[in-house]
């Protein structure tokens, strides 16, 4: 018997991959890869500012649709397509969390051309 929910639903992006967006286990919420897409998991090319901010904003939405908010964050790992975007990307993200800051990775220059921006993480729900 499997004690996992999947978050789905709402204003939340679908994929047609073989993945879900959130999936709460063991009182933690485990998002995956949030890129800029729209909400039907189609790829929106922007700057690195605008993929930044929806990813971001997409993560932001399956943590709420789960009952969370940002700040129950506890591990985040983001992708940053170049160096050059790394202190745009630090400027960003204090937008988005707030201290004391989650566990943080940061890898740079593994998304290919792709993607400028992903970001996955684990929220800490309330018991």
């Amino acid at each position: 018997m499997s004690n996992k929910k999947v978050v789905k639903g709402g204003n939340i992006p679908t994929s047609h991959l073989p993945f879900s967006p959130g999936v709460i286990s063991g009182g933690h919420l485990y998002v995956s890869g949030q890129a800029s897409t729209d909400s039907t998991g189609t790829i929106v090319v922007d700057t690195f500012e605008g993929e930044c901010r929806r990813s971001f904003d997409n993560l932001k939405r399956i943590v709420e649709a789960a009952g969370a908010k940002m700040d129950d964050a506890v591990q985040v790992r983001n992708y940053v397509g170049k160096q050059e975007y790394l202190a745009e990307f630090n400027a960003i993200y204090r937008e988005y969390f707030n201290e004391p800051y989650a566990a943080r990775t940061t890898l740079i220059g593994c998304l290919g051309e792709l993607l400028k921006f992903e970001v996955d993480a684990v929220f800490k729900l309330e018991e």
